[in-house]
């Protein structure tokens, strides 16, 4: 059985959202009368679903990293500083490369190699 979903809490919505559209290619989808909007995967992959955060809620989870397969992590990350999402720097793994990031609440991402290790 895939994971379908994942769902990420926000102070900002629509930064989030923006965000996750603009560095990956993720599509909003809206439906009336629901707080939640599901982000599509670009690639058949896990949607997140955005989901605005209560007032108690913690930001910036320290668990949980999400992980974008990307063939080319340098080329990706020079692209991704071009429109403003700074990755710190690279990392040379067993057989691949990675670099790490936050979204605007503070939910640690990374760009990694591995998938497409030999």
């Amino acid at each position: 059985m895939p994971l379908g979903r994942l769902v990420l809490y926000a102070r900002d919505v629509e930064a989030t959202i923006s965000f996750y559209e603009k560095h990956f290619g993720f599509k909003p989808l809206r439906q009336d009368g629901d707080r939640i909007v599901e982000l599509l995967a670009p690639d058949g992959g896990a949607n997140l679903m955005i989901h605005p955060a209560g007032k108690a809620q913690k930001m910036g989870q320290v668990l949980v990293k999400l992980v974008f397969d990307v063939e080319d992590v340098e080329a990706f990350r020079a692209k991704c500083a071009g429109n403003g999402l700074e990755f710190g720097p690279l990392h040379q793994a067993d057989g691949y490369v990675y670099a790490n990031a936050q979204d605007p609440c503070g939910n640690s991402i990374s760009i990694s190699s591995r998938t497409f290790r030999r």
